[in-house]
């Protein structure tokens, strides 16, 4: 087992590094680096970075004896693209102007650069940067990012905190609606076959909480509905398993969740609710 001492700076760098250099190989080395910085065993730092064992020791090996230096040469052998010259600024359009296509990407970088390219190499290029394709998600309309990132420092990671070194329990709660019906496929038929199935309406709903340390998931089920019982159903269970701690459970702003009733019964068990 090889033994590292890291200083601020360079996990500072490290960390950096492992997602913003340019080079796949150093962001690979920088990875291994990273996890060894967090005391994992060789073999989950293979495992996480995506390298051979080989390659972890051979790393944190050059680290221990040139430092990030030594970690950042590579032999001279292997061409790089000129496209890595203009790294800083197509890292800056591409955040600001995410292509919807290859095709795309490729006309953007022949507009700033004047470097036409293959598909095939945009594609190379784009994943180095660490781009990938993606489905856009959606937000609601009424999202506050200041008022959800002030949320997060000022009181969900002290929670978190708390809950790491067992002083208290946290759980994040939300409910599920499965809907009960058929996965419905393809078959090479004379005419279109039909299968019975239940009414669209019928649907199985689960109430969860969630153990933000342990993963662990507390549920309440039923076939009608969720509402204000439910949850109450639920906090009874969370009250019962943690007789020894305080219990915070982060919830959404369904009304259900937060109504008179519920409120009264968290209160009676030393329950913190925390809408967000």
């Amino acid at each position: 087992m090889y033994h590292c001492q890291f200083s601020e700076q360079d996990r500072a760098e490290i960390d950096r590094g492992r997602f913003r250099d340019p080079v796949p190989l150093i962001r690979k080395r920088m990875s291994i680096l990273w996890f060894k910085s967090l005391d994992y065993p060789h073999h989950e730092i293979a495992k996480l970075s995506s390298a051979s064992s080989n390659t972890v020791t051979t790393t944190i090996r050059r680290y221990q004896q040139g430092g990030l230096a030594l970690v950042r040469e590579r032999r001279p052998y292997r061409p790089e693209s000129q496209l890595y010259e203009h790294y800083d600024q197509l890292m800056r359009h591409f955040t600001h102007h995410p292509p919807a296509t290859i095709k795309q990407a490729a006309a953007d970088i022949q507009r700033l650069t004047g470097l036409k390219r293959s598909l095939s190499s945009v594609r190379t290029f784009l994943i180095s940067l660490g781009i990938d394709r993606r489905k856009v998600g959606m937000i609601p309309t009424k999202a506050d990012p200041d008022e959800q990132e002030e949320f997060i420092i000022n009181e969900l990671e002290p929670l978190l905190e708390e809950a790491k070194s067992g002083q208290h329990h946290v759980y994040f709660v939300d409910a599920a609606h499965f809907v009960l019906a058929p996965l419905l496929g393809y078959l090479w038929s004379f005419t279109r076959l039909f299968i019975k199935a239940p009414a669209g309406r019928k649907r199985f709903n689960v109430l969860g909480a969630l153990n933000a340390c342990t993963h662990e998931i507390v549920t309440v089920t039923n076939d009608t509905y969720i509402n204000a019982l439910s949850v109450c159903l639920l906090l009874e269970q969370l009250a019962s398993k943690h007789i020894d701690g305080a219990i915070t459970l982060i919830m959404d702003n369904a009304r259900y969740q937060k109504c008179h009733l519920v409120m009264e019964l968290a209160k009676s068990l030393d329950i913190r609710v925390v809408p967000n």
